[in-house]
């Protein structure tokens, strides 16, 4: 009788201590979670410049993770601690008073080494009469519309001090007519003559001359993440989408 009143007691001592230890968990985790919460909504209103509220933090499946849920906003998940977030597949490290992409610092690196691996004599270049303040490359393709309209402006370019040098992205891919004309441009004697004839709707006979840079460009534009042209590359290795205006990207250069 004694043993089985014994181990009555004990597993009532069992029991108690695993509520009272999961209790502390649960004080724990909240405690846990009210930091990363202050954390995250600090670094994440000044990263967008407003302020920025969570609805609610969850535990995930994961040890490591939680799940994080934004006023009127998406779901996302981040570290225990919220020191590190995950958005749209990239990795950020986030502190109360701002976010750094990971990520995006990776792929900064990335462009500047392989942009810089290449030579210029396999791209068409438009520089300045005067040395250049600051230096561009764009992924481009002659039928792009907004191709054609930044290349209108490289008068305009040239005068503020910008190079361009441009690299081939057909963006129908490497059968399209577009790269045929691509490297049409790129074997011609006149390269910048043959280029900027093409952009202004000028027919001429389609040169594809063995060599030609044009897929080199075309794996390395995917390589880097270019999903349309022109896409803009800039010497401290920043990615812009789309079409930019000579006066906006002096701009965003500094160099006015």
């Amino acid at each position: 009788m004694v043993d089985i009143a014994m181990k009555r007691t004990l597993g009532r001592l069992l029991a108690l201590c695993a509520l009272v230890f999961a209790g502390c968990v649960l004080a724990a985790d909240e405690s846990s979670f009210e930091n990363a919460k202050s954390r995250l909504e600090a670094g994440l209103s000044a990263m967008v410049g407003s302020a920025i509220s969570i609805d609610s933090i969850a535990a995930t499946e994961s040890p490591d993770l939680i799940e994080v849920t934004i006023a009127d906003g998406p779901v996302l998940y981040a570290t225990r601690t919220g020191e590190f977030l995950l958005l749209n597949g990239d990795l950020l490290k986030v502190s109360s008073s701002s976010v750094l992409n990971l990520t995006e610092e990776r792929r900064v690196s990335d462009r500047l080494s392989l942009i810089s691996a290449l030579d210029t004599d396999d791209m068409i270049v438009f520089s300045p009469v005067d040395p250049a303040k600051a230096v561009i490359t764009v992924f481009t393709d002659i039928t792009c519309g907004f191709c054609r309209k930044l290349h209108l402006e490289m008068d305009d370019f040239n005068r503020r001090g910008i190079e361009v040098r441009y690299l081939a992205f057909p963006r129908g891919g490497m059968t399209s007519q577009g790269a045929k004309q691509l490297a049409t441009a790129w074997c011609a004697r006149n390269r910048e003559a043959t280029l900027t004839s093409l952009k202004s709707g000028v027919e001429m006979p389609l040169n594809e001359c063995e060599g030609n840079p044009v897929a080199e460009h075309y794996a390395l534009g995917n390589r880097l993440g270019v999903r349309g042209t022109p896409a803009i590359v800039t010497s401290d290795g920043q990615l812009i989408p789309g079409y930019r205006s000579a006066s906006d990207m002096a701009g965003l250069l500094g160099i006015e």
